[in-house]
């Protein structure tokens, strides 16, 4: 189980909020890696999504997870008290894209993304557990709730206990057996005084690497300034790396004049307004509603 520290602050303090410059470059990102071939081709929000990773199909939740995990420690950092509801937040966004899930249809009583219920549009199996357990809570929750609620109740945060059953548990150890099954982490037992813990070290850190550089480029060299016009995927990812507090990580080997110019890009990103994004031809309404669901927490 991958450690959560009972001391975690309270407060939720995000990347963009709450940071000092980290004084040492991590050598893992040293190592040039090419970068994906990202297009900013518009696709149907509809329809399936293949993933962007080339070799190596993962999750919005596996990749978040990935760039929170300290590559030899092999565990997230005891302080961030962000990145469960982030992965939670990332399994609704990975429904959506996937066709499995949406917003109810917008009408003039509902407007706002935090007010539109969650829907079932498909309940064909994905072939990922988290993602199945998911779909199976929501196609079973009537009255439907909205994208805010559901991230609540899937990270248990919830004084009815009639609603616990909705909590999905061991997320981070679960994902990082997906990690390990697909050759990116190990699994290794370190000792910490009083207890053991089961750590996950990156053991493929050229698919870190690789992920890294993409969200890298997309805030510098493919900068567009016009999320409507980016790959939908590195979008959601940058969205949820701000959520989860591991924003950080991946800028942290940059200069510091394109470490300063990637975090304001990434600012300007998640300080868009999600209402007016959400609107717009072509856009993945699930990203913005979880964005939004975040700012309002």
């Amino acid at each position: 189980m991958l450690f959560h520290h009972p001391l975690q602050k309270q407060v939720r303090m995000t990347t963009l909020t709450h940071r000092t410059r980290r004084a040492e470059v991590g050598k893992n990102f040293e190592k040039k890696v090419e970068s994906d071939d990202d297009t900013n081709q518009e696709r149907n929000p509809d329809t399936e999504d293949s993933g962007d990773s080339k070799d190596i199909r993962l999750t919005l939740m596996e990749e978040v997870l990935l760039l929170g995990l300290k590559d030899k420690e092999g565990y997230t950092s005891f302080w961030n008290d962000c990145i469960s509801s982030g992965l939670r937040g990332g399994i609704l966004i990975e429904l959506a894209m996937r066709g499995r899930i949406s917003l109810e249809p917008l009408t003039m009583r509902k407007k706002r993304l935090l007010d539109r219920k969650v829907l079932v549009k498909s309940d064909s199996p994905t072939g990922d557990v988290l993602l199945d357990e998911t779909l199976k809570h929501i196609k079973a929750t009537d009255p439907t709730e909205t994208v805010q609620t559901w991230i609540e109740l899937l990270t248990g945060e919830t004084w009815n206990p009639f609603k616990l059953q909705y909590q999905l548990r061991n997320v981070r150890e679960r994902i990082a057996k997906n990690l390990v099954e697909k050759g990116i982490l190990t699994t290794e037992k370190q000792n910490f005084l009083l207890f053991d813990m089961t750590t996950h070290p990156v053991t493929n850190t050229t698919e870190k690497q690789r992920l890294v550089k993409k969200l890298q480029a997309s805030v510098l060299e493919r900068w567009v300034n016009d999320p409507q016009r980016m790959d939908r995927r590195t979008l959601a990812l940058l969205v949820l790396a701000h959520s989860s507090d591991v924003l950080e990580n991946v800028f942290s080997s940059l200069t510091d004049d394109k470490y300063d110019m990637a975090m304001n890009r990434a600012k300007d990103l998640v300080e868009l307004d999600p209402e007016v994004e959400g609107t717009k031809h072509s856009a993945t309404e699930m990203i913005w509603a979880v964005l939004a669901a975040f700012n309002k927490s």
